[in-house]
């Protein structure tokens, strides 16, 4: 990769010197700093894109979003799960197969650590929340889902939506349509086409203006429950970081 950054005054010292109106040794020192500043600048890259190569999705204040999206919780868990971790490439995918659609971009790689909260009522647990990030149409949208133990929808919670729709989408009336369903319901959903038959079908977009982030939205969902399903639900789901007891 290459990065070029040029200033005003590097070019200014470029053109005296064209002109022989600097002597040699200052051409040189712009000549450094310029690269200076090339290198440092490639090296802040490098680094914000190594930084963000893996971006998880956490719920912004747990202990109050928890108690908030199962209100009968006494308690939780964390544990941290990532594609790579569970099952490499194989799984990877399985999971693109299954969503319908090839993972891509900085919320979709092999090694996004992804954050599943166990939810407990006394010593039982009663249900799971986890969020996925997805690409909408003006910035990144944060979904999150509460589930019972059979997969099933408690709660639908958009936590962060850059989008002036957003108060529609985020609304409580919105998040009630999903209250129920299933990943078999949303495998009737279609992420490249947005087509939908049975009760997914009848997801009704609050705002039309916003068909873009109302698909993304649901897309997460799917991503979201296929997730789930591989990391918790299917047989096949092993155990993973034993987490950190919380509360």
């Amino acid at each position: 990769m290459t990065l070029r950054i040029e200033t005003e005054f590097g070019r200014e010292l470029a053109d005296m010197k064209s002109q022989s109106l600097l002597p040699c040794n200052v051409h040189k020192k712009a000549v450094v700093f310029s690269v200076r500043i090339s290198i440092l600048a490639l090296l802040f890259v490098i680094g914000y894109t190594a930084a963000w190569g893996a971006v998880g999705c956490d719920l912004n204040d747990p202990d109050r979003d928890v108690a908030r999206l199962f209100p009968e919780s006494t308690g939780y868990k964390t544990i941290y799960v990532s594609v790579a971790q569970k099952g490499g490439e194989p799984l990877l995918a399985k999971i693109e197969t299954r969503l319908g659609d090839k993972f891509r971009g900085i919320y979709e790689t092999i090694d996004v650590p992804y954050t599943i909260y166990e939810i407990f009522t006394n010593k039982k647990k009663v249900g799971y929340i986890h969020g996925v990030n997805q690409k909408g149409q003006f910035g990144g949208i944060q979904v999150f889902l509460a589930l019972d133990l059979e997969g099933r929808i408690k709660a639908f919670y958009i936590q962060k939506m850059t989008s002036k729709y957003a108060g529609k989408l985020r609304d409580a009336n919105f998040g009630r349509q999903f209250l129920g369903l299933t990943l078999k319901d949303f495998d009737l959903y279609d992420v490249i086409s947005g087509k939908a038959s049975g009760k997914a079908d009848a997801i009704k977009n609050p705002a039309p203006e916003a068909e873009a982030d109302f698909r993304a939205a649901l897309k997460a969902t799917k991503k979201n429950l296929v997730l789930m399903d591989e990391f918790v639900y299917s047989p096949q789901a092993g155990s993973s970081n034993p987490g950190v007891p919380q509360k």
